[in-house]
């Protein structure tokens, strides 16, 4: 089985520096690229499954945005936010020396392309919003922030793997044997056991959301979706609890008007490891 390579890129943050990693997949020389962005505690290995079906065709670069995985922790956790990451994507960007990017996000990685997206000039050609939109549903914020940076220590990587398993039902049914491969990239060692691989700053601005500010950002998300000119495909998990029908219908007829396609046996979200998940993804990027 193929490996990505693993590089970094220096960015800037309001109190300096920092590294943010990607992993990059295919020809380095190829201008055809995917760029691969994960939801809120995930990183960038969730898409080993999908970069190895588009490797053949595009140069995939799925980053570990700051804060996760082989990437830096911000001095600063107040400075968790969209605004940090799309500049970060920018600098990303600019090192790869690419004009044009498609872009497949999953939650959090779909709002980040969404804003780039948006942006006059923007390099995204085409998007992919896996399982996430403008509105997302309170009671979902809600259960993600109850356990979102608070659990992070764990005896061994058996008992971090049937955390991870527990607060993880919208994947979809896994073995035990792939729980463990999946979430490997999840964890560090410690002298005491293993942790999650993320800062758990990056939970802040989640507790602090309250339904005002949360509606104040649906607004702001809403006009960059109705603005968008590229083409887009919508994934929705058809349990999911995050993106209602009502949300990707509106997308359906707003705007770019999305593709709508609903994912079977998932809820929040997929990891688009599945035939019936990405089939989707690389019949919409193939498209002339």
């Amino acid at each position: 089985m193929p490996a990505p390579q693993l590089h970094h890129v220096q960015c800037l943050n309001p109190s300096g520096l920092h590294r943010m990693a990607y992993w990059s997949w295919g020809d380095p020389q190829n201008p055809n690229g995917v760029m691969c962005v994960h939801g809120l505690s995930r990183q960038g290995r969730d898409f080993d499954t999908l970069a190895q079906q588009l490797m053949g065709e595009y140069r995939v670069i799925c980053p570990d945005v700051v804060g996760r995985g082989e990437s830096d922790w911000l001095e600063d956790p107040e400075h968790y936010g969209l605004q940090q990451y799309a500049a970060d994507m920018v600098a990303l960007l600019a090192r790869l020396n690419v004009a044009q990017v498609d872009w497949v996000g999953t939650s959090m990685g779909g709002l980040i392309g969404l804003i780039l997206a948006a942006l006059p000039d923007s390099p995204v050609r085409r998007l992919v919003l896996n399982d996430v939109g403008p509105a997302l549903e309170w009671s979902a914020l809600q259960r993600i922030a109850t356990y979102i940076g608070r659990e992070m220590h764990f005896p061994s990587a058996a008992v971090a793997t049937a955390h991870l398993r527990e607060i993880s039902p919208g994947f979809g049914a896994y073995s035990e044997a792939d729980w463990t491969t999946r979430s490997a990239p999840m964890l560090r060692a410690t002298p005491d056991g293993v942790r999650l691989h993320y800062d758990p700053g990056i939970g802040l601005a989640l507790r602090a959301l309250t339904p005002e500010t949360a509606m104040e950002s649906e607004l702001f998300l809403w006009a960059a979706y109705e603005s968008l000119r590229q083409p887009v495909l919508l994934l929705r998990g058809e349990q999911s609890d995050l993106l209602r029908p009502e949300t990707a219908q509106r997308m359906a007829l707003t705007g770019p008007k999305a593709q709508w396609v609903n994912l079977p046996e998932v809820g929040h979200a997929s990891l688009l490891d599945r035939s019936t998940h990405f089939g989707p993804v690389l019949e919409f990027l193939r498209q002339p």
